[in-house]
């Protein structure tokens, strides 16, 4: 078997494992999204969060650290067959950012497990920050993995949109006026962009490109 052949063989093998994943995650947002809208809709800012907005606050950022961690093995596994320095550079490169966001999910768990003993709007801070960060670091793993496993434009998108998200959750944690429904927007956006990555990498797989 050639070295192409390798090289095709566990980048299909990457593609598919992250179209399952991203599917996990559509389903997971969505659940959450109407959990939040059945449940904690009414609360805004200066709103002390309830158990079940407390459980949903903390597991959201919870949950994408773990997504990062599975998501890391299935890449890991298409791009460490490849040889040269090249490619080990960017595995290595990638690994590491992809530890950074595992570490700032848990980080913002911490932070949100604090958060919700206090008010709506202070949930709203730590979510925007978090949402702020990892919208950047997802964008530069997308960037970073368009060459090996390609069709990450809907993930630089998405990224880039959570950069902004973030900035505005954070600006407007102090507004008695703003509540858990902002946040279920933001994230069920975030589903919509994992399910357009599904369907690129779908293209993608079946062009053989």
């Amino acid at each position: 078997m050639t070295q192409t052949t390798i090289t095709s063989t566990t980048t299909t093998t990457t593609s598919s494992g992250l179209r399952s994943l991203y599917l996990i995650r559509v389903v997971f947002s969505l659940i959450w999204v109407a959990l939040v809208h059945t449940t904690s809709a009414s609360l805004v800012s200066k709103d002390k969060p309830t158990v079940i907005a407390a459980v949903l606050l903390v597991i959201y950022p919870l949950w994408d650290g773990i997504a990062t961690l599975l998501e890391r093995r299935m890449a890991g596994t298409g791009s460490g067959s490849g040889s040269g320095s090249g490619s080990g550079s960017g595995t290595g490169s990638t690994n590491r950012v992809s530890t950074a966001n595992m570490a700032l999910g848990l980080a913002a768990t911490i932070g949100m497990i604090i958060a919700v003993f206090s008010t709506i709007g202070t949930a709203l801070l730590v979510f925007g920050i978090w949402a702020l960060l990892s919208g950047a670091i997802q964008l530069v793993v997308a960037i970073r993995r368009r060459r090996t496993v390609g069709a990450q434009w809907p993930m630089i998108i998405s990224g880039g949109l959570s950069v902004l998200a973030g900035a505005g959750f954070a600006a407007m944690s102090a507004s008695a006026t703003s509540g858990l429904s902002t946040i279920a927007g933001y994230s069920a956006f975030g589903a919509f962009w994992f399910l357009v990555s599904v369907v690129a990498l779908s293209i993608r797989g079946r062009s053989g490109h």
